[in-house]
């Protein structure tokens, strides 16, 4: 019976250490799954705002203006290329939404072909909206772009003219406590920034930029 006894002590000792171990196993798995599509989404963001293209998808006869970008803390609707994986040819109508949801806030990315996108009856996406990040406690888009002298000005949280593309685009969210990951805030400097760019100086003169504090050519005459 000593014997018996000892073996059974030694036994729930072991399964102890074996729930103890397999628990410590999921959990990193868990954190891991977390961190990898916390860093997918990252890149997916940064490679599809930063390939924004001035392309209209859609206008306001009464005003006479044509959409290229639109954007506010919560919104934001551009035309950009998709990932060969994910399209079926030509730029998409993309829009990217920060939407409450029941454990916090999601950000919500759809997309439809420009070729037939309709701005006042916005058909169905060819794929279901897809949430990026999900447990979110707060989150807002800023945009960035040139003032009269070619500076770059403050970030602001709403874009007021549709018609051009800001210069830089960035995205801060805060994840809640149960999240365990942090979103460094995102900074992505257009690719095409040429919708946002506002001649100064004389005619012909070189229009400098300054984006990331590196001056470069963008309009104007030949460099």
């Amino acid at each position: 019976m000593l014997a018996i006894l000892l073996l059974a002590v030694l036994l729930a000792g072991v399964w102890g250490s074996v729930r103890t171990a397999v628990h410590a196993m999921h959990s990193g798995e868990t954190q891991i799954d977390r961190t990898n599509r916390l860093r997918v989404a990252e890149e997916f963001m940064r490679h599809q705002i930063s390939r924004i293209l001035p392309l209209s998808y859609g206008s306001d006869e009464a005003t006479n203006t044509n959409y290229v970008f639109e954007g506010d803390a919560n919104f934001m609707r551009f035309v950009a290329p998709m990932p060969g994986y994910l399209s079926k040819g030509g730029p998409y109508v993309q829009t990217l939404r920060l939407v409450g949801g029941r454990a916090g806030k999601q950000l919500v990315f759809t997309d439809y072909m420009l070729n037939g996108f309709d701005l006042e009856n916005e058909k169905a996406s060819d794929t279901e909206p897809a949430v990026l990040l999900d447990e979110i406690q707060d989150g807002k888009f800023e945009y960035r772009t040139l003032d009269d002298q070619g500076d770059l000005t403050d970030w602001l949280d709403a874009w007021d003219d549709p018609t051009i593309t800001p210069v830089m685009v960035r995205i801060v969210l805060t994840m809640r406590p149960e999240a365990r990951v942090t979103f460094p805030d995102l900074e992505i400097p257009l690719m095409l920034d040429v919708g946002a760019a506002h001649p100064v100086g004389r005619p012909g003169a070189i229009l400098n930029s300054r984006v990331g504090g590196i001056r470069k050519p963008t309009l104007g005459g030949n460099p």
